[in-house]
Parts: C-alpha cells; sequence; structure tokens
C-alpha cells in the first residue's frame, strides 16, 4: 500500500468510526438536529483532547505528524476495539508492518498440520494465508462449500470465491453477514500489511467486478478472528448451524486455521456425516 493510499484507508477508517457513535452514547447533548449521523469532527476532538484543525486533519488524510499518545486518545474517543485499534496504528503510523516478501510462493502445509486436517473429519476447515488464498482445506470442507480442487489456484481466495461462486451466495442464510466477517478478517490483514500494495489492487480489481463489494468492505469493521454461528441452507442437507472458530498457525508462513465445528444442540453433526458418506459411494 503506497503511502497516499494508506492515508485514504485511514480517513475511511475514521469516518466510519465516527459515524458510528452518538452524542448519547459518548456522554454528550444530543444538540440540534444533525445532518449525517454519528459524532461531529469537533465532538471528536473534544473527547480525545486535541484540537479540532489537527483532528480534522487527521480524518482527512493529511500527511501530519502523528504520536501513539495522541493516537491512544482518539481510539478512546471512537471506542475503538482491540483490533480496530491496532488498525487504526498501522495505518496512521505505519507500525509494525507485516513484512513484504517479493515473489511469494505458495505456503507449504507441513505433515503435522495436513494431519490435524484429516483427523477434523467433520468439522469443515480451511487454511488461508494472509490474502485469504486458500491453501489446504479437508473433505468436510469440499462437501459443504465446493469441490476446491476443481477451482484454478490463482482463484482460489475466500474474498473472491464469496462473490463469483453462486454456491457461497446460496449457502449461506444471511450471505451479507457472513461476507462481512470475511472482510473484517482482510481489513485487519489490510492494515498490517500496509507496505504490501497487492492488498490496493486486490480492492481495486474487486470493486470493478463485483457491484456488492465496495459498500460491503466500507460497512465491514476490523476483526482478527471473529467468533460467530452461522446458518447455512445446504442444497442436499438442508439446515446447517456451524460456529466459526479460527486460529493462528505458528510458523514463518502468517497462516490461519478457520474451522467449521457443528452447533451441539443441531443435527448438523449427522446431517454432514451422510453427505460425506453420499459424496464418498458417487
Amino acid at each position: 500500500m503506497n503511502n497516499q493510499a494508506r492515508l485514504q484507508a485511514l480517513s475511511l477508517f475514521l469516518k466510519a468510526q465516527r459515524a458510528k457513535l452518538s452524542p448519547e452514547s459518548a456522554g454528550l447533548p444530543a444538540g440540534t438536529r444533525r445532518r449525517t449521523p454519528g459524532l461531529r469532527r469537533e465532538e471528536v476532538a473534544q473527547l480525545a483532547g486535541v484540537s479540532t484543525t489537527w483532528y480534522t486533519w487527521l480524518e482527512q488524510g493529511r500527511d501530519i505528524k502523528v504520536s501513539a499518545s495522541v493516537l491512544d486518545c482518539v481510539a478512546a474517543a471512537l471506542r475503538l476495539t482491540v483490533d480496530e485499534r491496532k488498525y487504526l496504528f498501522a495505518l496512521a503510523l505505519e507500525a509494525n508492518p507485516g513484512t513484504v516478501l517479493r515473489n511469494e510462493r505458495q505456503p507449504q502445509i507441513s505433515p503435522s498440520l495436513q494431519k490435524i486436517l484429516q483427523e477434523l473429519r467433520y468439522c469443515p476447515t480451511i487454511v488461508s494465508d494472509r490474502r485469504c488464498q486458500i491453501v489446504a482445506w479437508n473433505e468436510a470442507a469440499s462437501c459443504v462449500f465446493l469441490d476446491f480442487e476443481q477451482v484454478p489456484p490463482e482463484e482460489r481466495n475466500m474474498i473472491r470465491l464469496l462473490f463469483a461462486r453462486k454456491e457461497f451466495r446460496s449457502l449461506a442464510v444471511n450471505w451479507e453477514h457472513f461476507v462481512k466477517d470475511f472482510l473484517a478478517i482482510f481489513r485487519a490483514y489490510y492494515g498490517q500489511y500496509v507496505e504490501d500494495e497487492w492488498y490496493e489492487r486486490f480492492l481495486q480489481e474487486m470493486g470493478g467486478l463485483y457491484p456488492d463489494f465496495n459498500r460491503l468492505w466500507e460497512q465491514s469493521h476490523v476483526s482478527t478472528a471473529p467468533e460467530v454461528l452461522i446458518e447455512f441452507r445446504h442444497a442436499k442437507a438442508g439446515k446447517m448451524l456451524f460456529h466459526l472458530l479460527s486460529l493462528q498457525v505458528q510458523g514463518d508462513a502468517d497462516l490461519r486455521c478457520s474451522m467449521y465445528t457443528p452447533a451441539p444442540e443441531s443435527l448438523t453433526e449427522s446431517k454432514l456425516k451422510r453427505l460425506m458418506e453420499r459424496a464418498g459411494e458417487a
């Protein structure tokens, strides 16, 4: 991400966070009718203890001097989560940017991780890299989502597939919420790897290809590992409920293991077993 793109991303993020807060939630009087939702810039500046001019310049994406202590005050004023605060610092200070590897190769899955994937027989599991590129999956994931083996390697990007493939659009009962959870993860990577211009090219490509993308990207929050209950309507198995759990795989490659565990109060696991048995017989 070049400097201009970084500052533009910072500007959009601050505006979005400011729009989420009401005066009442921030302990301020509601005042007169507001033309736009959320706090005004001068109110954020007041809560953060900075000048309105300085905060306005920060939100406008100007290349100004910023300190960690002042950013802490802005983060507190905007009531940012831990992940959102890290994102703010990464964009405003280029703090601890991820290492950008040139001529990156496909991450290699260790035999131990491959064994874990196999053992998670009735938990659809996908391993992806920091660009949300899918690098490994188990049989259950192929049965619930799609046969990733039939997807060309360069197209096995989770964000791309969510928009491009009808299997994903019809699978999730609330497709937009499903997408926003993955975009929240993607935004966390976007802030972490501020030096990698691949992200900016990818966002522009997705925005040009899919009309829904820009709107959902602008609405997305920041989360390194959302834990949610997801309802699927599978074409062959019907209603299925999964808890999504994401784990970081330690090592040289920045890999994420996304596990969909069947909700214990549902019939999901038994449905998945029958689904996999039929797939094995085919």
